[in-house]
């Protein structure tokens, strides 16, 4: 089913309730886009929805509004534990954001409660939080949500409190099963009815989603949703119908010079900037808050944890400013007024470019987009544009970039937790590089190391199992000690010196006696307790220097004798008996 036009509110073959009405005049949402023209009937009629729309086309009001009219219809069943919305959502931030729109809506409901379930916040709270005001509309993460139905010991069950459950909403479901919460979306589903009413929501269908639409959904009505304008040739584009796409050629040691430049040129206006990595987030992001001046810079990745939330709400309330972040930005956000979406590092995955770039040209205003390639790199422009129906055109970067390469070799050499941060960087891009999708334009047998090492502003090489036995004539090392950079934390630093001195009394001390190991023999060439006790005690007695009879010496050698005859097989275990036995015979009488 495509949706094609616009129109107003009114023209929905559902009516509205009016408060709903109300809020999205006083919001300024006059009109539908199309997948919320197709989905909000679907929904108010009981179906279950799998609904395919570019990003930044507003799915989000495609269920929030159904959500809310569904729990109006049983309202006066509704009790207070009971949960009649559930919405899953990969990442906390856009958790966060449909829990905002839904607040929205709610101000005129107040008899609807709802709770938000996300990482980076003590679960105890949301635990005493849900049994002490209950809630109708719960906004989670997979984790967080699957750790709540665990929680019966501390006295919360969220599976009887699901039984009643009208409506299960997947948002990003592909970006869902991407992040490997399939397992957790298993254990949450088996605790849902099976009578509701379900949709998934995303900008991209896999394979994977196939499957869990045909495991969560009952006769879905399939929607593949398109945006008004766009030309009858580009009909199946993915990005935005408004968004400007370019791709800009950069050496690989002024790839970095090159970014500076275009921020410096672009200062009054909001950037979202993506790495493949956090340690590469942190590094140049600490570089940018130095380069850019009077520009505020915030630094977002995954493995952030309780800064995440207040860092994606400082920038959202920017006029202008620089987000550097990770593809935990790239799904479903909506940040306001995103003027350019820089891509320093290609995705490893092509549908996450798409998803990038949707982070701006939202809900049909203007946006770019601009991805760094190396020259080695031209042909992703081909592959994006023939896999991915994303055409790309070339901009040619103007105006000399200054170097501002030895500036960020300053900054490590006056902190070692910059040095750090640099090395770390180096080390997790290469590896990513290595791992990228599309691994026959991304070649890291093709990169120079070198080169790469010089753009990253290092000061010397990283031990790493990729650099092993090479040599880097196009780098030159720092010829300052890198062990003598000091942590400008020193606290940090008085920690690094006790470890030092430890390491340094370690060396000092004499290596531990090498204990000597016994090669296992056969077990024909092994002797026996009584034997080597024998033949012990003969050296002892000689050693010792004491008077051995001839006999003595005589009957020890017999023994010895005959135990080697019975291993070989020579005599039978009787025959040896007998021959012992009769040797202690002669020697008692």
């Amino acid at each position: 089913m495509d949706g094609s036009t616009e129109g107003t509110w009114d023209g929905l073959p559902v009516k509205l309730t009016d408060e709903i009405l109300q809020t999205l005049e006083e919001v300024k949402f006059t009109h539908m886009t199309p997948v919320q023209s197709a989905c909000i009937p679907l929904f108010m009629s009981n179906k279950d929805v799998a609904a395919e729309a570019v990003t930044g086309s507003g799915k989000t009001l495609a269920f929030v509004i159904p959500i809310i009219e569904l729990l109006l219809r049983r309202e006066d069943k509704l009790k207070k534990m009971q949960v009649g919305a559930l919405v899953i959502t990969p990442t906390r931030e856009l958790a966060l954001q449909i829990s905002e729109v839904m607040a929205l809506f709610l101000q005129k409901f107040p008899q609807f409660t709802q709770i938000l379930l996300i990482g980076g916040t003590n679960p105890m709270d949301d635990v005493e939080k849900f049994k002490d005001k209950g809630a109708h509309v719960v906004i989670a993460t997979p984790g967080r949500l699957e750790d709540m139905f665990r929680r019966k010991a501390d006295g919360l069950d969220l599976a009887s409190s699901v039984r009643s459950l009208d409506v299960l909403v997947l948002d990003e479901a592909d970006r869902l099963l991407d992040m490997g919460f399939e397992a957790s979306l298993n254990t949450i589903l088996g605790h849902l009815p099976k009578q509701r009413r379900t949709g998934l929501f995303s900008a991209t269908q896999t394979q994977e989603l196939e499957k869990l639409v045909r495991a969560g959904l009952r006769n879905p009505v399939r929607i593949s949703v398109k945006e008004k304008g766009v030309a009858a040739s580009a009909v199946a584009q993915k990005t935005p119908s408004r968004l400007c796409n370019y791709y800009t050629i950069c050496r690989t040691e002024n790839k970095f010079n090159q970014l500076v430049a275009f921020l410096r040129q672009h200062k009054l206006e909001k950037h979202l900037i993506f790495f493949s990595t956090c340690a590469c987030v942190e590094y140049y992001g600490r570089a940018l808050e130095t380069l850019v001046k009077r520009v505020t810079v915030h630094c977002i990745h995954g493995k952030m944890r309780s800064k995440r939330n207040q860092i994606f709400a400082d920038f959202r309330a920017l006029k202008n400013g620089i987000l550097v972040c990770t593809d935990v930005m790239a799904r479903g956000i909506d940040i306001p007024d995103v003027n350019w979406v820089l891509q320093y590092d290609p995705p490893s995955s092509a549908c996450a470019f798409v998803h990038r770039c949707g982070r701006t040209a939202r809900i049909g205003n203007q946006g770019n987009a601009l991805v760094f390639l190396l020259p080695m790199e031209e042909s992703y422009v081909n592959f994006l544009s023939i896999n991915q129906k994303c055409p790309l055109q070339r901009m040619v970067l103007s105006g000399e970039a200054l170097d501002v390469l030895p500036r960020v070799k300053a900054l490590s050499l006056a902190d070692r937790a910059m040095f750090d941060r640099g090395m770390r960087a180096f080390v997790s891009f290469v590896q990513a590089y290595a791992k990228h999708e599309c691994s026959l334009i991304f070649r890291i047998k093709d990169l120079d190391l070198a080169r790469l090492a010089r753009g990253f502003a290092l000061l010397r090489m990283p031990k790493m199992p990729e650099l092993k036995g090479k040599t880097f004539p196009g780098f030159t090392r720092t010829p300052l000690d890198t062990d003598a950079i000091r942590y400008k934390d020193k606290q940090r630093e008085k920690q690094r010196q006790k470890m030092l001195l430890e390491l340094q009394q370690k060396l000092k001390e004499p290596p531990p006696p090498r204990r000597s190991f016994i090669r296992n023999k056969s077990w024909s060439k092994q002797t026996t307790k009584k034997e080597r006790r024998k033949k012990r005690s003969a050296k002892r007695k000689l050693e010792e220097g004491s008077d051995v009879e001839d006999e003595d010496m005589k009957e020890l050698l017999d023994d010895t004798r005959l135990l080697k005859r019975l291993k070989k097989g020579k005599i039978s275990k009787e025959d040896f008996e007998k021959q012992m036995a009769s040797e202690s015979g002669a020697e008692e009488a």
